[in-house]
């Protein structure tokens, strides 16, 4: 009899009753970290319209008290009571100081301010948090690493949509929370660290737990490759590299940044988590289209064939072997608010096609002309070209005027054509940037080092224009400046002049400039040059004297001195002096007293 033997059944693997939990996690946690996230960009908004809302408010009641007390008190500080209607303004500004005066040093060049480091800390906290709660096996081991490992994955590709968003120029985020994009960048490349630590969590996991063979997987090799990409990028964007060799950076972002979206969405696309990596290529084009779109709207001419479009070439000029000085006539339909920033490419100067650099623009446009002072038309500006005050008072109203520090690659490049005399062809894309508001204070302290002074001086410019139309209630602005040497006043010394001699009476201002070369017997000169008794103050309503032309140090309202400024002691007499809000303005902060 034949007996045939049945086979036993295949046993089934046994069920990790683990990973339906790791599989819920993974895809509850970083929603739950975007709903913070959401919620903190929504706090920012609110208190952001606060702000606004009690500014308004204040620089309302202020104008009234101001218009009955008159203006022939001067600045003699009026007794202070405490009133409950202050209280909103006093807590406002009470966060200001406290967020964005005081910093923490690292090292040299690195300096974060309290908003910063609370963002940093929160933000760490909060994805750490989500990474490594709740990782205990129902076994009870803690930490187990198949909890954490393909969290933090899911995690850290969550996030790319939010790196995208802050690096972005048209950035939404910037525009809910009134945060200009260049305040932003400084979170855009945090998260973009933090986010790579992540990754690396993930990917180092991973790593010590792969078996060789596991490396013959397509979406293991591609993973690796982006997080070798990733690495290059963050090495390339530390500060040192980005300040020596901008262009370097430039290049290898833009390649590092393709390949890693592209390697991180077919990684995650692999394991179902592909939706958060995607929109990334919808904000990036989408900035990119509008960026693209400006670019055309506001250069059109330069794509005709008319001869109008060489008139629209810029003029650079080489103001010192450190500094350069572009200039070029207005786009149409471009306009700008003071301390706005502009980028400019220069297909013929530019190391690739497309390549872009931010410039502040140290000039104001017609709706900031000073009463007496009339927009250049362009025969004017061709009869003012040469040496004379004209050419250089010209540029500052209604062109667009740029101060250019000469460094390595692109910079220095502008620099060899200012030397030639040749023009240059320039598209402007912007404005960018959100400057303060500084029109609710009595007192503006303006600081500027080098070629800040672009930022500075147009919002010097800016200031006198609301004085003298009524927008703005300053009734005295300090304007500082620390140059390293003395001829360094003459590339805007005609542009203040005219200023100074156009202010509107009953402002109080005072320019110090602060020379830090050392150079004694140079100043002694340039002071003895200024002097002139026919020259008298603006503020008597006299107008400087025909004799010569107008020096800047024949106005009683400018001070050279040398050394550095000790701006503590300086900004203490201001404080002190003050009986109302006072800010302190400069080229990368702003505060309010």
């Amino acid at each position: 009899m034949n007996v045939t033997a049945t086979p036993a059944p295949a046993r089934q693997p046994a069920v990790d009753p683990n990973a339906a939990i790791r599989a819920g996690y993974a895809k509850q946690y970083p929603r739950q970290l975007w709903w913070f996230l959401a919620t903190f960009i929504a706090l920012v908004s609110i208190l952001n319209v606060l702000s606004w809302a009690i500014a308004k408010y204040s620089s309302g009641r202020s104008r009234t008290q101001t218009q009955s007390r008159g203006t022939e008190a001067g600045r003699s500080p009026s007794e202070r009571r405490f009133s409950w209607r202050h209280l909103p303004s006093a807590v406002v500004n009470a966060y200001r100081v406290v967020a964005f005066r005081y910093t923490l040093r690292f090292g040299q060049s690195y300096a974060l301010n309290f908003a910063e480091v609370f963002v940093t800390c929160a933000y760490i906290t909060a994805i750490f948090t989500w990474e490594f709660v709740n990782t205990t096996t129902l076994s009870g081991d803690k930490l187990s690493y198949t909890y954490w490992s393909s969290r933090a994955g899911a995690i850290g590709a969550s996030q790319f949509p939010l790196i995208t968003a802050l690096g972005t120029k048209n950035n939404v985020v910037a525009y809910i929370t009134g945060i200009s994009y260049d305040k932003l960048n400084y979170v855009h490349r945090m998260v973009a660290r933090v986010v790579f630590v992540l990754l690396w969590v993930h990917g180092g996991s991973k790593i010590s737990s792969l078996v060789p063979a596991a490396y013959d997987e397509w979406f293991v090799r591609l993973g690796l490759t982006t997080l070798i990409a990733f690495t290059v990028l963050i090495l390339v964007s530390l500060r040192p590299v980005r300040a020596q060799a901008y262009e370097v950076f430039y290049f290898v972002h833009s390649l590092t940044v393709l390949i890693i979206l592209l390697g991180a969405y077919f990684h995650t696309n692999n394991k179902h988590v592909g939706s958060y990596v995607w929109p990334t290529f919808l904000i990036w084009g989408l900035d990119r289209a509008l960026r693209l779109g400006r670019l055309v709207y506001y250069n059109y001419h330069y794509f005709g064939f008319s001869a109008s479009s060489q008139r629209l070439d810029a003029s650079v000029e080489l103001l010192s072997p450190h500094f350069v000085r572009l200039h070029l006539q207005r786009p149409p339909h471009f306009r700008w608010t003071p301390g706005q920033t502009a980028f400019l490419t220069m297909p013929t100067v530019s190391g690739f096609p497309f390549e872009a650099h931010p410039f502040t623009i140290a000039s104001v446009d017609e709706r900031y002309q000073l009463v007496g002072s009339e927009t250049p038309s362009s025969s004017d500006l061709e009869k003012s070209a040469g040496d004379s005050p004209a050419a250089d008072v010209a540029p500052f109203w209604n062109e667009l005027t740029f101060l250019i520090n000469v460094r390595e690659g692109f910079t220095k490049r502008v620099a060899r054509v200012a030397e030639k005399g040749e023009k240059v062809k320039v598209l402007v894309d912007g404005p960018y940037g959100s400057p303060p508001n500084l029109d609710n204070d009595d007192t503006v302290v303006l600081i500027a080092g080098g070629s800040g002074i672009s930022f500075t001086l147009s919002t010097f410019l800016g200031v006198l224009s609301h004085v003298q139309n009524g927008k703005s209630k300053c009734r005295r602005i300090l304007f500082i400046w620390a140059i390293r040497e003395v001829e360094h006043v003459d590339w805007i010394s005609h542009t203040l002049g005219k200023a100074l001699g156009l202010a509107p009476a009953g402002i109080d201002i005072s320019i110090r400039i602060f020379v830090t070369s050392g150079n004694g017997a140079a100043l002694h000169q340039s002071q003895a040059l200024g002097e002139d008794d026919s020259v008298k103050s603006v503020s008597e309503g006299t107008v400087v004297g025909k004799s010569r032309p107008p020096s800047l140090l024949d106005y009683p309202a400018v001070q050279m001195t040398n050394g550095r400024p000790e701006l503590a002691a300086i900004l203490q007499e201001e404080v002190d002096a003050s009986d109302g809000r006072l800010s302190v303005t400069g080229a990368h902060f702003s505060l309010s007293l």
